[in-house]
């Protein structure tokens, strides 16, 4: 079988974000014939060279579209734009795939992928990373002049022409649900793959110095965005250091507010930012850490979002401090492996870890529940199965109803 893949933000382990889009087209890439249409932008991030940049059984076709977290918002639209304008005048000129998957975000990707399954009456698939059009909606990039509805009615009519919608959270699920109730839909999360831990030279993840001489490593790795709450973030990290000898707060990533990073890191010791580094190495700083930080502002939206950076810590047995009030609240309370704080709460989240670095039996019983729920509910290779063989029942399926 031939897969078309419309997948805007490809990357690879060795480039400092999730992994699960290479573990993917690298899996249906042992079955079958694979075309990722994606751009160039996350080729000059690599920090490492133990991955191929394009996996045995895939092909990519790459545009010089260029995106950076950092980029206003007029910046992104035209980046989306970009993207979609070529990936659909690709999809209309390549020879005809069996299936095509488009990857949200953003939901340009995938409504290309939608319009060109449409024209050439292929099957295609919708992933859901990231809830568009609300994301951007609710984080104030879109203007209220009649479009909200618009993209609104455009991102329910995606879900009904799918073959599958795959979704990464519960919530997510549940909101394609109410928009699309006729759609087919399967929650698939991210997952986490350990095992490229073997990759992993430790003399190097811990070049950087870590202040070892500091007993309590409290970890943030991930995306520096606007979503992310870091000034919260920070505000909490000088109310935990302020007197304290013992802890250190690192934060290992790239994005809009790495300014705001940097001027903490250099009027706080105890505040230490880490160059971005390949996913084997951030997995093994979640390893090193005694307590994973996972904020987010408050927006519904961002309630329904799966984070790597969850999925990560878990695996690697490091509790997590959650502000969303969605399904990684309700996930972390039922399995014991993490707390939660209100979202945009400095002073909440600073008490709520003094409270765990106090309490070492509470904190390595969290740990230990956190690998065996990563381990239960979030194996990456099960996923990876699981997805292949989604993919093949719909390209099927909708064959025999062609």
């Amino acid at each position: 079988m031939h897969i078309a893949v419309f997948l805007q933000h490809y990357h690879t382990p060795d480039c400092p974000t999730a992994a699960r889009p290479y573990a993917l087209v690298e899996r249906l890439g042992q079955d079958h014939a694979v075309t990722v249409i994606t751009t160039r932008a996350w080729e000059d991030t690599r920090t490492a060279r133990r991955f191929p940049w394009a996996p045995p059984g895939v092909d990519l076709v790459r545009f010089d579209v260029p995106y950076d977290n950092s980029m206003t918002s007029t910046q992104r639209l035209t980046s989306f734009l970009s993207y979609a304008a070529r990936a659909v005048r690709h999809g209309l000129q390549m020879p005809r795939p069996d299936l095509f998957l488009g990857s949200s975000t953003p939901l340009t990707a995938a409504a290309a992928a939608g319009l060109v399954a449409r024209i050439r009456d292929v099957p295609w698939v919708f992933e859901v990373q990231d809830l568009w059009p609300a994301f951007p909606i609710q984080m104030g990039a879109v203007p209220n002049v009649g479009l909200p509805t618009l993209l609104r009615w455009g991102e329910a009519a995606l879900y009904r022409s799918a073959a599958e919608v795959v979704t990464v959270s519960p919530d997510m699920e549940q909101h394609v649900r109410v928009q699309a109730p006729s759609a087919s839909v399967t929650t698939l999360p991210y997952g986490a793959d350990p095992a490229v831990l073997d990759t992993v030279d430790e003399n190097r993840v811990l070049t950087e110095p870590l202040s070892r001489d500091r007993r309590f490593l409290v970890l943030y790795a991930g995306t520096f965005g606007r979503a992310n709450a870091i000034p919260t973030l920070l505000d909490a990290a000088r109310r935990l250091v302020d007197g304290r000898s013992d802890v250190l707060v690192a934060l290992a990533g790239r994005g809009h507010h790495a300014p705001l990073v940097e001027q903490a890191a250099c009027r706080h010791d105890a505040i230490r930012r880490l160059s971005p580094r390949p996913y084997p190495d951030t997995l093994a700083l979640f390893e090193h850490a005694d307590l994973s930080l996972i904020p987010f502002r408050d927006r519904p939206v961002l309630a329904a979002n799966a984070p790597s950076k969850f999925f990560d810590s878990l695996a690697t047995g490091t509790p997590v401090v959650v502000t969303n009030p969605g399904w990684t609240r309700r996930f972390v309370e039922r399995h014991g492996c993490g707390w939660s704080v209100p979202p945009e709460s400095p002073g909440a989240l600073a008490d709520r870890v003094r409270a765990v670095l106090a309490s070492p039996k509470a904190r390595r019983q969290a740990g230990q529940n956190a690998r065996g729920a990563a381990r239960r509910c979030f194996n990456r290779d099960a996923m990876l199965n699981r997805y292949t063989s989604l993919i093949e029942t719909a390209a099927g399926l909708a064959s025999n109803r062609g």
